[in-house]
């Protein structure tokens, strides 16, 4: 038999070996349906759930049904499920699905559909391939990895509509307790898929008629699941899984492309240097020198590493060339002294005799020595100084302590105009005055105060009108008769008693005297009391050694209104 005619090297396929595999593993590809997530429904409701009720005594298992659109339909027309015998189903169990959209939560790109470039891929840890021993060791062979990917699925939000039907309340109780239980839970067959579902709000119907009790409740499930059709494992290409095992060994071989002399040949045009440099890669090609060799020498303040050799390029050499310190325009560069007749900065200069041009100093200026201004001086900030000496007509002198003398002699004279504000003391030939006072009442008897003007007048007129109020207080003295006795320790008077001025005691018994009979009554054993217009007098009996009596004749002298 003839061998096949090899393809020329340009037309081969490359093909990674390390890719291909027998279909022979165990690996099976997988799909995912719709029909998978109503199943999962339906077991976990019957197997996991599992709802029954209690009825006369006894334990019925509650039936699940899946709905097709035309029974759906009558349902929610009539509100009950029947049987082929038209007798309605207690208790039930219906379902639906409703409807379905993308899970945007979970973004999957594969760019094409029939050849997804989206897997998950993880390795397979331990397996015959992938162990260790001597023997790999010594020859160099690799651990063998084994690799499974997996395609990534369409993520999909699925609805289901329920409807439940019992007789009594107390059984729907029990079937909602046991479903909302479930709620929030990973939904499917174990050793298979599982779905993320979740249980909306609850609804509550109770229909009573002549011949049937139902009690319905609908809700909703939201289910979280996957798609992988199965279509896609029949095309030829992909598979849903698969596996690939990584190379025990890795060869790097050396080609050359190109020969070097015909290259050469071509840029120079020499045509017998072929012949001269030999084989590319052979020991006894000659090496290329320098007929005239040189050196690199190091001038002041310059630094080379290899300073002096001489380089005819048979051996590489490296040179350095450097400086003490760097040079830049961020560099702090640092001189022992620097001699100049004088330092020009743009167009200006400046020498020992001073500068040719105005300067600006933007940051501090600090001098050891004097300073000296023949001109004006402008100071837009704070003057700070220990002493503060100024000289025209007279001199005044700023200590530090903070004291200021302005003037030599006592004859001197200080002229302000405007406003002094002095937040201190002031000394008046030994006389120290802190303060002016517009106390109006001089309650403060400060010795240090100055009062002003409007504080006297006022005090002054006040006083005046104090001394009319006392007057008009001390004139009054009135008599009046006792009207009634209210008992035989208090007599009553039709009186008013006068108000004290400001700045007097009040108005008291002391400022009135009693008679009884014609006799002085002593003030330590007598009170009074005024009310409304009423003035009464009130007597202790006990210290004055009698009691008042009807006929008795009470007389008041003292400070009455009127």
């Amino acid at each position: 038999m003839s061998r096949k005619k090899p393809l020329p090297r340009s037309q081969r396929k490359i093909v990674n070996r390390a890719l291909q595999h027998k279909r022979d593993d165990k690996i099976q590809d997988i799909s995912v349906s719709l029909m998978d997530m109503d199943s999962t429904i339906m077991y976990y409701f019957e197997n996991v759930i599992k709802p029954s009720v209690v009825e006369n005594g006894e334990t019925i298992k509650v039936p699940i049904m899946y709905s097709s659109p035309e029974r759906w339909s009558t349902v929610q027309k009539s509100g009950f499920m029947r049987d082929s015998k038209r007798q309605i189903i207690l208790p039930a169990i219906a379902f639906r699905r409703t409807g379905m959209e993308k899970d945007d939560t979970m973004s999957v790109d594969k760019m094409d559909p029939e050849d997804p470039k989206l897997h998950y891929s993880f390795e397979r840890k331990f397996n015959s391939r992938n162990r260790y021993d001597n023997f790999s060791v010594q020859q160099g062979l690799l651990p063998q990895r084994e690799y499974y990917n997996v395609a990534m699925p369409d993520y999909m939000v699925l609805s289901y509509d329920f409807i439940v039907w019992t007789h009594y309340i107390e059984q729907m109780n029990k079937l909602i307790e046991r479903i909302n239980w479930s709620a929030g839970a990973y939904w499917g067959e174990p050793n298979r898929m599982r779905f993320r579902t979740n249980i909306d709000s609850y609804s509550d119907t109770t229909e009573v008629s002549d011949k049937e009790r139902l009690i319905r409740t609908e809700f909703s499930v939201t289910l979280k699941g996957y798609l992988i059709p199965e279509a896609y494992n029949e095309l030829a290409g992909p598979h849903t899984q698969g596996t690939h095992i990584t190379p025990s060994q890795v060869i790097v071989g050396a080609e050359t492309s190109v020969n070097v002399p015909s290259t050469m040949e071509q840029i120079t045009g020499i045509s017998d240097l072929q012949e001269a440099v030999g084989t590319v890669g052979s020991s006894q090609a000659p090496a290329i020198t320098l007929t005239n060799s040189f050196s690199i020498s190091s001038g002041l303040g310059i630094a080379i590493t290899n300073e002096g050799d001489t380089f005819d390029g048979s051996v590489s050499t490296s040179h350095v060339i450097s400086i003490p310190q760097e040079v830049t325009t961020t560099s702090n560069v640092q001189f022992a002294a620097v001699t100049s007749s004088a330092i020009l900065i743009g167009s200006d200069s400046i020498t020992s005799a001073g500068s040719n041009s105005n300067w600006s100093v933007t940051g501090s200026l600090t001098t050891n020595g004097n300073l000296t201004v023949d001109g004006n001086t402008t100071i837009g900030g704070t003057l700070t100084a220990q002493e503060f000496h100024t000289e025209y007509v007279s001199s005044s002198i700023m200590f530090t302590s903070g004291s200021t003398i302005f003037g030599d002699t006592i004859d001197d004279t200080h002229h302000f105009t405007g406003s002094i504000l002095l937040n201190g003391s002031l000394n008046l030939n030994n006389y120290n005055v802190n303060e002016i006072s517009n106390d109006t009442s001089l309650a403060g008897l400060s010795s240090t105060a100055l009062v002003t003007e409007n504080a006297v007048k006022s005090y002054v007129d006040s006083a005046i009108t104090d001394s009319d109020s006392y007057s008009v207080y001390n004139r009054k003295q009135y008599v009046k008769l006792s009207t009634t006795l209210v008992n035989s320790s208090t007599a009553s008077f039709s009186a008013v008693t006068a108000s004290a001025p400001t700045g007097l005691t009040s108005t008291t018994e002391h400022d009135f005297l009693f008679f009884i009979n014609g006799q002085y009554m002593e003030h330590d054993a007598i009170a009074i009391q005024q009310a409304s217009t009423t003035f009464y007098l009130k007597v202790d009996t006990d210290s004055i050694g009698y009691e008042l009596e009807s006929d008795d004749e009470i007389l008041a002298w003292g400070k009455f209104n009127s």
